[in-house]
């Protein structure tokens, strides 16, 4: 094993076949007696505590601490990498090999609506009867190589509810931790399941720092089709840079009518599939165009799962949308919450609530800054709002110290170049603090009939709980 993640072993070295490991990789607060616990760092008292949990073995990349000096003390089996991801990605590949062999595995990336994607193909799945599991959740917290996370969710679901039918897996399409990129994440992580199916949503900017230029988001993104192997790659037309991407198997899914075989598309009024109806515009369960392209990835993957389209269509209809994807929390004033925290995000979410206005309605933009990210993503972010905004809109800023924690705190110069840019472009706004203060006033200012669009990322989080206060 430490050989296949490019690690060191210290400590105990007697040889253990891991084709007989029969526990989970996983935490070290929720390890036992044979397990396998990966963390990116560790110290002498993190050794001591994993011998007194008896766990086979540990793995990290950053011994600190006496650590070495502690594993070899205790004959403990400590191995070192420098590639956390690499452990991962094979504790991940493991735990499905051993314990959901039999499963179908999708995988789901790119930079906006993997979330959502993933979200409806597991929803599509499960009420087509089939057990599935998928690591998505409404925050995207599960979908990386950071940690063991995926592994330990699979090896439970299997312990209590026997072997999925389906594997969902969400994959984040760039990834790193403390300032450095994980090399080709999204494509170790997808090979690591043995994909059937694949869907690549977009490829945008995000996660700046880890990468810098869109050419290094689409590099992440390009080893994807490769780790799918002959699997089928649904593919988002309207992207330029999707269809650049060299794949085996395509399946096209487009906002407008092409005459590729394996595709479908929306007209403006429905869903086609082979030149017939799926679903018009009144049986969607959003029609969003974002969120369109959303269900039309879906589906092309579960066509591409051969399953019955009639089948599929039904269960579409009954789909209830993740928490902050253009999530409606009141109605007079309209209230609408969506996580558009990039530029692509916020400019299709802005453009898509400006349809709902009417005569003299006031669309107030409430957005919060991105905390701990850096001055360039909320920059890119900065100018999207500029891009978007016209004389019906109000904007409202908010550095949700209240709410957000250290690691989303937001700093002084990531405030600074919203109001740089903002004052360089003529356009009015006003920053708040607290969040709650931020919602109170504005659902005070707000008549009924305006509209309140609430954006952005973990500084945006709490704003329904904090609404059920106001309202």
């Amino acid at each position: 094993m430490a050989e296949s993640i490019n690690g060191k072993l210290v400590g105990n070295d007697d040889f253990f076949s891991i084709d007989g490991f029969t526990g989970k990789f996983t935490f070290l607060n929720d390890s036992h007696t044979g397990d396998i616990v990966i963390r990116h760092w560790i110290n002498d008292t993190g050794i001591q505590m994993a011998f007194n949990k008896n766990i086979a073995c540990l793995i990290t990349q950053t011994p600190k601490d006496g650590a070495i000096e502690m594993a070899e003390k205790l004959n403990f089996p400590l191995i070192i990498t420098d590639n956390i991801e690499l452990a991962n990605a094979f504790a991940l590949s493991h735990t499905v090999k051993k314990y959901s062999p039999d499963s179908t595995s999708i995988v789901i990336t790119g930079t906006n609506g993997k979330s959502t994607t993933s979200h409806l193909i597991y929803h599509i799945l499960k009420t087509l009867g089939f057990h599935t599991f998928t690591n998505t959740d409404s925050e995207s917290e599960f979908n990386t190589l950071i940690d063991p996370m995926v592994s330990k969710l699979i090896f439970d679901e299997v312990k209590d509810n026997g072997q999925p039918d389906y594997l969902v897996i969400e994959v984040s399409e760039v990834q790193g931790w403390l300032g450095n990129l994980m090399k080709n994440h999204a494509a170790l992580m997808s090979e690591a399941v043995n994909p059937k199916v694949g869907v690549i949503t977009n490829i945008a900017m995000d996660h700046i720092g880890l990468v810098n230029s869109i050419e290094e988001v689409f590099d992440e993104i390009s080893a994807v089709p490769k780790a799918i192997g002959n699997g089928i790659c649904v593919l988002n037309h309207d992207d330029d840079l999707v269809m650049k991407l060299d794949v085996e198997n395509p399946f096209y899914t487009a906002m407008s009518k092409i005459e590729e075989e394996n595709s479908v598309y929306y007209n403006g009024e429905a869903i086609i599939y082979n030149d017939n109806v799926v679903l018009t515009n009144e049986e969607l369960p959003f029609t969003s165009n974002h969120f369109i392209q959303n269900i039309l990835s879906a589906i092309g993957a579960v066509i591409s799962l051969g399953l019955d389209i009639n089948m599929i269509a039904e269960s579409v209809k009954s789909y209830k949308p993740l928490n902050r994807r253009f999530t409606k929390l009141n109605d007079e004033p309209l209230i609408m919450d969506d996580f558009a925290h990039n530029p692509d995000g916020i400019k299709a979410t802005i453009s898509e609530t400006r349809k709902l206005l009417g005569e003299n309605q006031t669309l107030y933009v409430v957005c919060a800054i991105r905390g701990s990210r850096g001055v360039e993503i909320n920059q890119l972010n900065v100018e999207a709002l500029v891009e978007s905004m016209d004389d019906s809109m109000e904007l409202i800023l908010s550095s949700s110290n209240d709410v957000v924690n250290d690691l989303n705190f937001v700093e002084d110069e990531e405030r600074e170049v919203f109001f740089k840019t903002l004052n360089e472009n003529n356009i009015g706004f006003v920053h708040y603090d607290s969040l709650k203060e931020c919602l109170s006033d504005i659902y005070k200012k707000a008549d009924k009939k305006d509209i309140i669009l609430l954006i952005g990322a973990q500084g945006m989080d709490p704003a329904e709980s904090l609404l059920q206060d106001i309202i």
